[in-house]
């Protein structure tokens, strides 16, 4: 199977066009990406990861999010492949790069390919969470959320389970941190922002009910439910309900391009 087998048409957006279209867009096609275009070229990716790290500093502190343009959240996390490259090769210059793949034939975009499009088109995965996961970071509700902002940034990862007396009570995105990052600049009056964003905790914005799989879950399961929920990695519980892990997207191709 080669990439022009899996890729889809990416949802773009214009680096002129202000953070606040690309995250409507984003909400209205339920991806966590798009493609940054300069008429027809494509420039790079805006991420809701790249969107609550530009949100943040202190460079915009003072600026509503409807002021920004996606041109100051792009990054360049994507390769251009060729529409004939083999999926195996394509996990693994993803998983290398640590991007997403732009499939293109004499400079035209044919599509692209996303972690979701390879999970999507993955089969006969064999082994269970325990061999995928990786060692959890988690916060308490009452952190604060720029505290949380700056851990998933630190450490360049897009969630953290939230615990309470050892149990999970919820998670948090970068996705959540975005959303609540580009509201409090566009309500919140700036002689205000210092004081309410110290006062803007984990416990006000994080998602509850989460959902989570077992050390013992096939792969292939794992998958689905990321699939199915629209998510983009979940924690691990051991069979005493403890969470000893957390799998995402990402952590799946790593596993699929060291499988080979």
């Amino acid at each position: 199977m080669k990439v022009k087998n899996i890729m889809s048409e990416p949802i773009t957006v214009h680096k002129s066009d202000k953070i606040s279209h690309a995250m409507d867009l984003m909400d209205k096609y339920d991806t966590r990406r798009l493609l940054v275009l300069n008429g027809s070229e494509p420039t790079g990716v805006i991420t809701m990861r790249s969107i609550a790290s530009k949100l943040g500093t202190w460079k915009t502190s003072n600026l509503p999010a409807s002021s920004l343009h996606v041109a100051a959240a792009t990054t360049d996390t994507f390769t251009g492949v060729l529409p004939d490259m083999g999926i195996e090769d394509a996990i693994a210059l993803m998983d290398r790069k640590n991007g997403i793949l732009i499939v293109t034939d004499n400079s035209n975009i044919l599509g692209w390919v996303t972690p979701h499009e390879i999970l999507k088109n993955a089969k006969g995965i064999k082994g269970y969470a325990a061999e995928v996961m990786k060692e959890p970071i988690t916060i308490s509700p009452g952190d604060r959320v720029s505290h949380a902002r700056r851990i998933m940034l630190d450490n360049d990862i897009g969630r953290l389970p939230i615990l309470e007396n050892g149990d999970i009570v919820g998670i948090i995105t970068e996705r959540d941190v975005a959303k609540a990052m580009m509201n409090f600049r566009d309500l919140v009056p700036d002689n205000q922002q210092d004081v309410r964003i110290r006062n803007l905790i984990v416990g006000d914005i994080m998602t509850r009910n989460v959902k989570s799989v077992r050390t013992n879950t096939p792969i292939t399961e794992v998958i689905s439910t990321l699939l199915n929920e629209n998510i983009g990695g979940v924690p691990v519980l051991n069979l005493r309900d403890e969470m000893v892990g957390v799998i995402s997207r990402r952590e799946i191709i790593k596993y699929m391009a060291a499988k080979g």
